[in-house]
C-alpha cells in the first residue's frame, strides 16, 4: 500500500468516527429533547388537571354555599328525600377531592377521576337546582297561604265588627224599646194627712202620708195589671217601712206602701198612702215611686214642724 492509499484510509476511518461521533450526539441531544418534552408535557397535564379540581373545587363550594343559604327553609319540604341525596353526593364528591390530594397517581388515573368528580358535581348542581326550585315553589305556595289567611283574618276581624257594631245597636235598641215602654209620671207631690183625711200641716201630728201623680199615656208600655211601689226615706235616713219588697236593679228593696192599679195605656191619678206607725219629725223627706223594675220619680220634700 503506497503512501496515498494510507492516506486515504486514514482520512476515512477518520471521517467514519467523526460521523458516528457526530450521529451518537444527535440522537443524545434527540433523546433528551424528548425527554424534555415528555416532562414539559408531562408538567403541563398536572397543571391542567390541578387547574381542573381548583375549579371543581370552587363549583363544589358555591354549591354548598347555595345549598346552605336555604337550609333554614327545609321545613317547607315535604320529605327530606333531597337533603339526603344532596348529602350522600357531597360525601361522594368530598371523596373525591381528598382522594385527588393524598395520592401520588398517574396523571391518567387522576384525568379518570377528574372526569370522575365532573359527572358527580354535575348530578350535584341538579339536585341543588330541584332542591331551590322546590323550595321556591313552596315559598309561594305558603305566601299564597299566609295572603288567604291574612285576608280571612282581616275578614273575620270585620264580621266581628260588624256583629259588634249589630250588638251594640240591637242593646240600644232595646234600650231604647225599654224606655219607651217605662212608664213616666207628672204632678207628684207629698202631703201629710189627720185622722180624718184632711191635710195636716204639721208632720208631726200626721196619721198618715201620701204621694199624689199622673201617669202619662203610653201605648208602648204592657197594659193590665201593675204594681207602684213607694218609699219613704225620713229625715235622718229611716226607710219608712210597711209595704212589701220589690226587685230594682238586681237587688231586692223594701217599700214603704204599694198599690194596684189597672192599667189601660191611658192617661191615669194615682194616690198611695202610708200609715204612720213611729214618730215623724219635720225636715226633708226623700219620696221614690217604683213601677215595673223602674225607678219613675225621685223627688225630696220638706216637711215643716
Amino acid at each position: 500500500m503506497n503512501r496515498n492509499q494510507k492516506i486515504i484510509l486514514y482520512a476515512g476511518v477518520g471521517v467514519f468516527v467523526a460521523l458516528v461521533a457526530l450521529v451518537s450526539v444527535l440522537i443524545y441531544n434527540n433523546a433528551r429533547q424528548t425527554e424534555s418534552a415528555n416532562e414539559a408535557l408531562a408538567k403541563a397535564d398536572s397543571l391542567a388537571l390541578a387547574n381542573d379540581r381548583l375549579v371543581l373545587t370552587n363549583e363544589f363550594n358555591q354549591l354548598n354555599a347555595d345549598f346552605s343559604q336555604y337550609e333554614d327553609q327545609q321545613i317547607y319540604l315535604k320529605n327530606d328525600s333531597l337533603v339526603q341525596q344532596y348529602n350522600a353526593a357531597r360525601m361522594k364528591v368530598e371523596g373525591l377531592l381528598r382522594e385527588l390530594s393524598a395520592e401520588k397517581a398517574s396523571n391518567t388515573q387522576n384525568r379518570a377521576r377528574i372526569r370522575q368528580l365532573e359527572g358527580e358535581i354535575a348530578s350535584l348542581k341538579k339536585i341543588v337546582r330541584h332542591y331551590l326550585e322546590e323550595i321556591k315553589r313552596l315559598g309561594e305556595e305558603n305566601e299564597g297561604l299566609r295572603q288567604e289567611l291574612q285576608q280571612a283574618t282581616q275578614r273575620n276581624e270585620q264580621l266581628a265588627s260588624e256583629a259588634a257594631t249589630v250588638q251594640r245597636d240591637n242593646e240600644q235598641l232595646t234600650q231604647t224599646v225599654a224606655r219607651a215602654k217605662k212608664l213616666t209620671i207628672t204632678g207628684l207631690s207629698f202631703t201629710a194627712y189627720n185622722k180624718k183625711g184632711k191635710v195636716e200641716k204639721k208632720v208631726a201630728k200626721a196619721k198618715s202620708l201620701g204621694a199624689s201623680f199622673t201617669i202619662s199615656p203610653n201605648n208602648t208600655a204592657a197594659a193590665g195589671n201593675k204594681t207602684i211601689y213607694m218609699r219613704i226615706v225620713s229625715p235622718d235616713g229611716t226607710l219608712l217601712s210597711g209595704g212589701p219588697n220589690f226587685s230594682f236593679d238586681g237587688q231586692s228593696l223594701a217599700s214603704s206602701a204599694a198599690k194596684e192599679i189597672q192599667y189601660d195605656n191611658g192617661e191615669q191619678h194615682v194616690s198611695i198612702y202610708w200609715q204612720v206607725n213611729t214618730t215623724l219629725t219635720p225636715g226633708d223627706y226623700l219620696v221614690e215611686i217604683f213601677c215595673d223594675g223602674n225607678r219613675l220619680a225621685s223627688r225630696h220634700f220638706d216637711m215643716p214642724k
